[in-house]
């Protein structure tokens, strides 16, 4: 039994250390991808808070593998907090996916701080300079000296025209 949780104890101080090392390598990943970029120093904050948190999961997951959490017990505690988390986000399903389209955005999407764009819709005709992308939302000052807010998800439903770069963007 003492052998047992010294193997444990061993199995768990070298998680830390992983998650340690991989949480660094993650944030000098995506540190030099800003960098790159010439990406906003909030919206790098966003998704290293996110990568974060899928790390925390993880680790979390590989610690109750270890110490030998109950399979059924396990399984039974996942699916009632998946459970909960999805009438949560089914009602507010919105959340989600304006997380997800802001992680989208920031990596393989062309539209920066300081853009000019258009916004193509048959409903609208939103031109104007994007003034912050943050985890939910875009801004944008329209042409008009309107301040627009449009969610994330939005962004990527729509079709987006970059009319000229901002002077001071590198990528």
């Amino acid at each position: 039994m003492i052998i047992n949780h010294k193997y444990q104890i061993l199995l768990t101080i070298g998680l830390i250390v992983s998650l340690l090392i991989i949480g660094q390598l993650i944030k000098l990943a995506i540190k030099k991808f800003t960098i790159l970029k010439s990406i906003d120093l909030n919206r790098r904050k966003i998704i290293l808070n996110l990568h974060y948190l899928i790390l925390y999961i993880l680790f979390g997951i590989f610690i109750a593998i270890i110490w030998g959490v109950d399979f059924r017990d396990f399984t039974v505690f996942i699916s009632s907090f998946l459970a909960v988390l999805g009438v949560g986000f089914i009602a507010q399903w919105s959340i989600l996916s304006n997380l997800t389209a802001s992680v989208i955005l920031f990596f393989n999407h062309p539209v920066r701080i300081g853009h000019r764009i258009r916004i193509i819709d048959k409903d609208y005709d939103w031109i104007g300079t994007v003034t912050d992308i943050s985890g939910f939302f875009l801004f944008m000052k329209t042409d008009k000296g309107e301040n627009i807010t449009i969610p994330n998800s939005i962004v990527l439903q729509h079709g987006i025209e970059i009319l000229e770069d901002s002077d001071d963007d590198v990528g």
